[in-house]
C-alpha cells in the first residue's frame, strides 16, 4: 500500500518549542517536504505550565533571535505568537490552509496532556499531526526494567540505555525552505515586545560575557570542549576553579543541540582524550536522561518528596538565612562563591551545586523546594527534570538519593576541590588576598593574617551564619526524627 502524500502539496506548520535549532530537527525535516513551511514559536500564557525563570527568559530571547536568522537563511521567517497553543495552532492552520502540523515532543508532564489533546483535535479535523523525538536519547515511557517498572537507580538505567544510544544518526538541516505564499498577511509579534530581557536594572552583563545562546553557539562550545577541555575531564571536572566542563547544559535545555549530535561528535573526534574522559562525559549526558526518566514516570517530582517519609521533615521557615544563602553571604567561602557565580553568570559548577544544595537543606534545614525555585529563576540551564531530580538527590528525598546523613562539610569540600582558593577568589573578591591556608575558613585566621588580607569579619565578609558541627548535629537529629516516625 502506497503512502498517501497528497497533503505534501499543501503548507505545513512546524511548531518550535524546546528545539530551537534547524539541524537534527525531525519535525522541521518533515515539514520541509511540503510545498511551503510555516515555522512558529508560541509563548504560552496561562495554563498549568510553569513560567520560565528570568535567566531562561534572557536566554530564550537570544535563542529565538538566532533561530529566526537561521530560518531566514533557509528562506522563511519565524512567526511569533502569544497565547494558548490549543487555540492558536488550529487558527493558524485554518488561516493558511495548512494540512499538517509537526512538532518535537516535550516531556514535561505539564505539557504532555495538552499536546495529546491538541494532536487528537487536529487529527479530528483531518489534519496530519505528528510528533517526533529528539530532546532525549530514549523514550521515558518505554524503557523499563526486567519487571516492567521504571528505573529508580541510575547505574542500571545507564547500563540498559547506553548500548542503544548510537542507533540514530543526527539529521542534516534542510537545504532550503519554501515560505508560505502570503506570509506577510500572517499576524506575528515582535520578539522585543515580549520583554524577555531585563531592564531597570539590566543584570545580564555577566550572562552576556559568559554565553552565546543559539545553535551556532552550542556547536562552537561543543567543538571547543572536545578540542581543548575534554582531555582530563574525568579528573578535572570536579575542580570549579578551572574551565574543565562542557558548558552545554543551557544549550541542551533550549534544544539548540541534541544528545545525539553530542554523541556523534564524540564518536567522530580524533583528539587525545582518554577513554575514561569520554566515558565520564557520556555518563553526565546519561544523568540528564535519568532525570527526565524520573520526572516523566513521577510527574509530581518538582513538587512532592519522592520519598514520602520526608513529608514530615521539620524544615525551618527562615527567610533571613535563605536570603543570606541566595546572596552568597553565608560566611562559608565556597558556598558564597557558588551562589555569586550563579547570580553573575546564570550557571554554577556542578560540584558546587551539590555543596550549596547540601548547605541549604542540611545546614540551614530549609526545604529543598526553596532552593529548587531559586535555581529555576536564576539558572540559564534550568529544566524541570534535572533541577528537581538533583535537588531531591542532595536533600535525600529523591530516587537513588544521597543518604540524608551525608552532610557536606563546606570547609573540607572547598579545601579538596578548590585547593588553592582560585574559585573563591574569582567570585568572592573580598577574600582575594587571603592565604591558601585560610581561604576556606577565614574565621580561623589570626588577626594579623586578616589585617594583611584586608578582611574584617562581620564587616567586609560575614561570620559563618551557623557553626558546622552544630548544623550537622541538628540535621542528624531531624533525620532521626522522621526515621523513628516512619
Amino acid at each position: 500500500m502506497e503512502r498517501d502524500t497528497s497533503h505534501l502539496q499543501d503548507p505545513a506548520i512546524v511548531w518550535f518549542r524546546n528545539d530551537l535549532r534547524i539541524h537534527d530537527n525531525e519535525a522541521l525535516v518533515a515539514a520541509a517536504q511540503h510545498s511551503s513551511v510555516i515555522p512558529v514559536h508560541i509563548r504560552q500564557t496561562g495554563g498549568a505550565a510553569r513560567p520560565l525563570g528570568a535567566a531562561r527568559e534572557w536566554w530564550l530571547h537570544h535563542s529565538l533571535s538566532s533561530l529566526g536568522r537561521s530560518l531566514d537563511s533557509l528562506g522563511t521567517p519565524l512567526i511569533l505568537l502569544s497565547g494558548d497553543p490549543a487555540d492558536l495552532v488550529p487558527e493558524l492552520a485554518k488561516a493558511t490552509g495548512a494540512t499538517a502540523v509537526y512538532w518535537n515532543r516535550r516531556y514535561d508532564p505539564a505539557f504532555q496532556t495538552a499536546d495529546s489533546e491538541l494532536k487528537a483535535e487536529l487529527q479530528a479535523k483531518n489534519l496530519v499531526a505528528e510528533s517526533f523525538a529528539g530532546q532525549l536519547l530514549h523514550e521515558p515511557t518505554r524503557l523499563r526494567t526486567g519487571s516492567g517498572t521504571s528505573y529508580k537507580v541510575y547505574s542500571p538505567f545507564w547500563r540498559a540505555l547506553e548500548p542503544d544510544v548510537e542507533n540514530r544518526p543526527p539529521l542534516d538541516a534542510p537545504v532550503s525552505l519554501t515560505p508560505y505564499g502570503n506570509i506577510s498577511g500572517l499576524s506575528t509579534e515582535s520578539l522585543d515586545s515580549w520583554n524577555l530581557l531585563p531592564t531597570k536594572p539590566d543584570w545580564s552583563g555577566g550572562l552576556v560575557d559568559a554565553w552565546t545562546p543559539g545553535e551556532t553557539g552550542a556547536h562552537e562550545r561543543l567543538s571547543d570542549f572536545i578540542e581543548d577541555r575534554m582531555q582530563g575531564y574525568d579528573d578535572r571536572r570536579d575542580i570549579p576553579g578551572v574551565d574543565a566542563t562542557s558548558g552545554l547544559s543551557p544549550h541542551l535545555a533550549s534544544g539548540e543541540i541534541t544528545p545525539a549530535q553530542i554523541f556523534e561528535a564524540l564518536k567522530n573526534t580524533d583528539n587525545d582524550a582518554a577513554p575514561a574522559d569520554r566515558t565520564k562525559f557520556r555518563k553526565e549526558i546519561g544523568w540528564r536522561e535519568f532525570a527526565w526518566h524520573l520526572l516523566v514516570n513521577n510527574p509530581a517530582l518538582v513538587e512532592k518528596n519522592h520519598n514520602t517519609k520526608f513529608d514530615s521533615f521539620p524544615w525551618l521557615a527562615d527567610s533571613k538565612t535563605l536570603n543570606s544563602w541566595q546572596k552568597g553571604l553565608t560566611g562559608y567561602p565556597v558556598v558564597d562563591a557558588g551562589m555569586r557565580q550563579l547570580w553573575q553568570t546564570g550557571w554554577m559548577h556542578n560540584r558546587v551545586r551539590m555543596i550549596v544544595a547540601s548547605f541549604l537543606t542540611k545546614h540551614l534545614l530549609i526545604d529543598w523546594r526553596k532552593g529548587e525555585d531559586w535555581f529555576w529563576d536564576t539558572l540559564v540551564d534550568a529544566d524541570p527534570a534535572s533541577n528537581a531530580a538533583s535537588w531531591q538527590w542532595v536533600a535525600g528525598s529523591g530516587a537513588d538519593a544521597a543518604p540524608y546523613f551525608r552532610i557536606f562539610n563546606p570547609v573540607l569540600q572547598g579545601e579538596k576541590f578548590d585547593t588553592n582558593g582560585d574559585y573563591v577568589r574569582s567570585f568572592v573578591p573580598e577574600l582575594a588576598q587571603m592565604p591558601k591556608k585560610f581561604i576556606h575558613k577565614p574565621w580561623a585566621a589570626p588577626q594579623q593574617v586578616l589585617d594583611a588580607a584586608g578582611v574584617r569579619l562581620g564587616d567586609t565578609y560575614p561570620h559563618p551564619i551557623i557553626d558546622h558541627q552544630l548544623a550537622r548535629n541538628r540535621a542528624l537529629a531531624a533525620y532521626q526524627q522522621i526515621k523513628e516516625a516512619a
